[in-house]
């Protein structure tokens, strides 16, 4: 019996070919583009950084578990081992838990969150192949909270943001389903490289997503600030960076 951290010993191959492209990395493509996560969160932690000060506990947590994400994903990718598998996708899990908290304010939906993260992580042993369904099913449920903090919310700029988030999003789960659904397709046209598209198109989403929960975040913990949601490096550019910024309320004598 193969070692469970031994080379392709996962219950999931994508549809990229092994070892075409070394001899020590299964998966070229899908392991390289994991570069986009790396790349993500030290910007985004840039780019917020008076949120991370008034924040930094919260921050402190979610930091790591992102990045975690992405060494996992890439260790996946590089080995298709059955350890990879279940790194990478329990931390994709916890780190959807650590959000989740975002847009719930009470102790006893934070205990909820804890309990059914826990009962996930357990089931993910027993039936390991169907965890990125249900992964992709728990981000679906945090599209309809971000949506509900949005109808109490009439600032345009958010409802832009959140926008563009969903399209990223929206292009970047195309990606996902198309290597997993159609991969015969792709193999016979030599194009099997969605699910790299997937890791970059998944961290341009998250570049929108991130300033999102962190808005709604500091309305309801930071009421002595007015947040406000900017781009850089300007707002004329074509390309920018959506990004939150703490404005102190002018206060009338």
């Amino acid at each position: 019996m193969p070692s469970v951290f031994a080379y392709l010993t996962s219950e999931v191959d994508w549809c990229e070919g092994n070892f075409e492209h070394s001899e020590v990395i299964a998966e070229y493509y899908n392991t390289i583009s994991n570069v986009s996560f790396f790349l993500l969160f030290p910007i985004l932690l840039y780019l917020n950084h008076q949120y991370v000060q008034h924040r930094p506990l919260r921050k402190a947590i979610k930091q790591p578990a992102s990045l975690t994400a992405g060494i996992f994903s890439t260790y996946y990718h590089l080995t298709l081992s059955y350890v990879g598998q279940l790194l990478d996708e329990l931390s994709i899990l916890w780190t959807l838990a650590l959000t989740y908290t975002d847009l719930g304010g009470t102790a006893q939906f934070v205990c909820l969150v804890g309990i059914a993260t826990i009962v996930c992580t357990l089931m993910s042993f027993i039936k390991p192949d169907f965890n990125a369904y249900l992964l992709n099913s728990i981000s679906l449920h945090l599209l309809y909270l971000i949506c509900q903090e949005l109808k109490k919310c009439s600032n345009p700029r958010v409802h832009r943001i959140a926008a563009f988030m969903v399209m990223w999003w929206v292009l970047a789960i195309s990606c996902w389903l198309g290597d997993k659904w159609f991969c015969g397709f792709w193999q016979r046209i030599n194009f099997c490289y969605l699910h790299s598209f997937w890791h970059v198109l998944i961290s341009i989403a998250l570049l929108y997503c991130c300033p999102l929960f962190i808005y709604f975040d500091s309305r309801y913990e930071i009421p002595s600030f007015e947040p406000e949601l900017e781009y850089w490096p300007s707002d004329s550019w074509p390309i920018a960076l959506p990004y939150l910024a703490l404005r102190t309320p002018y206060k009338r004598c």
